[in-house]
Order: C-alpha cells, then sequence, then structure tokens
C-alpha cells in the first residue's frame, strides 16, 4: 500500500471512529511530525488554517493532542499508544451508552408476535455477524450442543474454547464431512463427540464453479439452527437462523442429522 493510501486509510478510519473530517486530516497530519503550528499543518494537511484551531481545540479535548501556548501556538499529537487507547476507550464508551439506550427504549408489540416465535427465520450476512450469532445461541443451551462444520475456517479459536467450556451435563456433537476437521475436533475439543458426517453434501472441497459451500450448520436443543453458506470465489459467508420446534427448516435439519451422525442415537423421531 503506498504512502498516500496509507495516509488516506488512517483518516477514513479516523471519521469511522467518529472524528470529522478535518480532525482526522489535522490528527493524522500531527502524528507524522514532532509539532507543529496551525500554518505548517495546514499546509501538510490541505486544511483550511481558519478551520485548524477548531480542529485541533477538538481534539485536545477528545485527548488525542496537546497544545504549547507559545507564540505561535505548537501542536502535537500524544504518544500513539495513548492515543489508540482513548480512542478505543471512547468507541466502547459508545458503544456501552447505545446498548444502554436501546435496552432502556422498550419493545414495541406485533399481533403477530405469537405466531412468529413459531415460524421464526433470519438471515444474516459476515463471518463476523455469524459467529457472534452463533456464540449467542450455544450460550443459551440447556439440554444439547450439534454442530456439523463443513469448512475449517469456522472452527476458529473462540469457537473452540466457548465449546469447551460448555458445562459437562450439555451434550456436545461435533462433526465435518472432512477426517482433517474431524481430527481437530478430537486434539482440541477433547469433551465433544466428534464424528465423520455421512451428509454427501458435506464431502469435498469447494471449486470456483460451485454456487457456495456449507460453512457451518448449528443445532441447539433441537429448537434453535443456523446454517451457513461461504461463497467459493470470494469467502463471503451468509447464513440463515431459524427457531421453534415445529420451524419447518428445524425439522428438516433434525431429520438430516439423524443421518449424518451414524453410529449415535438419532436427534430426532418426527
Amino acid at each position: 500500500m503506498t504512502s498516500d493510501a496509507t495516509h488516506e486509510e488512517a483518516v477514513s478510519l479516523l471519521q469511522e471512529l467518529g472524528l470529522k473530517e478535518y480532525e482526522a486530516k489535522c490528527f493524522v497530519g500531527l502524528s507524522r511530525m514532532s509539532s507543529g503550528t496551525a500554518k505548517g499543518l495546514s499546509e501538510v494537511t490541505e486544511v483550511p488554517r481558519t478551520r485548524v484551531y477548531d480542529a485541533v481545540r477538538i481534539l485536545e479535548a477528545k485527548g488525542l493532542v496537546e497544545v504549547q501556548h507559545s507564540s505561535p501556538q505548537q501542536f502535537r499529537a500524544v504518544p500513539l499508544s495513548e492515543a489508540t487507547e482513548t480512542l478505543r476507550d471512547q468507541y466502547e464508551e459508545r458503544v456501552e451508552r447505545l446498548q444502554s439506550a436501546l435496552r432502556e427504549m422498550g419493545s414495541i408489540e406485533s399481533d403477530d408476535d405469537d405466531e412468529a416465535e413459531l415460524q421464526e427465520v433470519w438471515s444474516l450476512t459476515g463471518s463476523e455477524a455469524i459467529e457472534n450469532r452463533a456464540a449467542a445461541i450455544i450460550g443459551d443451551t440447556t439440554n444439547e450442543v450439534v454442530l456439523v462444520i463443513g469448512s475449517d475456517a469456522v472452527l476458529t479459536e473462540p469457537l473452540i474454547e466457548q465449546l469447551n467450556s460448555i458445562d459437562s451435563d450439555i451434550d456436545l456433537i461435533v462433526g465435518s464431512g472432512s477426517a482433517s476437521i474431524r481430527d481437530r475436533v478430537e486434539q482440541e475439543i477433547p469433551r465433544a463427540t466428534a464424528f465423520l458426517s455421512e451428509l454427501d453434501w458435506l464431502r469435498g472441497e469447494m471449486t470456483p464453479q460451485e454456487d457456495a459451500a456449507v460453512g457451518r450448520l448449528l443445532l441447539v436443543d433441537r429448537s434453535a439452527m443456523l446454517v451457513s453458506s461461504i461463497d467459493p470465489q470470494t469467502g463471503d459467508e451468509q447464513a440463515i437462523f431459524a427457531t421453534g420446534l415445529r420451524n419447518g427448516l428445524i425439522v428438516i435439519a433434525r431429520r438430516l442429522l439423524s443421518q449424518g451422525v451414524v453410529e449415535m442415537t438419532p436427534l430426532e423421531q418426527d
């Protein structure tokens, strides 16, 4: 990545963290200088000199810039380690405030809520969002977790750690269509019952000609399901999430898994 591209990326990331454009440009400029005046900073960043003072004042209030009240005034960015920690704290504080505000607003009831509870099917996009939803589903288990892994990328360290921390009285069954993944499960998640699935659509590697390959199939307490697919060209992951014992997708999943888990008690006799 070129220096100009790196500079633009830094400015863009700072804006995503809450800084306005001129503030971000001034901070990036000062982070590359030992110190600078408004005139010098304006020349480096192409921020109008009159706006530099406003931007630096806000950056100082945020704890990101120090000011020497000389003539002319000198500005400098705080050390990078301090700046990143300050930004992290401010970002986390905003997330916590958002979480609190959303919780306090209360819900709006719908006439269809009772029916929806039995037939919930939702879609998710992006591995991070899917991993978070899978972790939440697993965290709510009271009886049984069945996870079928179609891609090695799904078996992340956070997932391994969570599965190993599940209470010993909860059944944990983890399988795959790949012997290498099954071997990893046996080594890294010893408390799980590992199996090699007989489901044909889990076997084999992805090819560019395929529309998608199965990423993960998760069934928790036989009433919550998440199944994802991975685009073989981009690696993008998409998923659907369903709940309810009578949900048609979950009924199908229970039957598929009862056939895919060999030499084990069927998951469901529908």
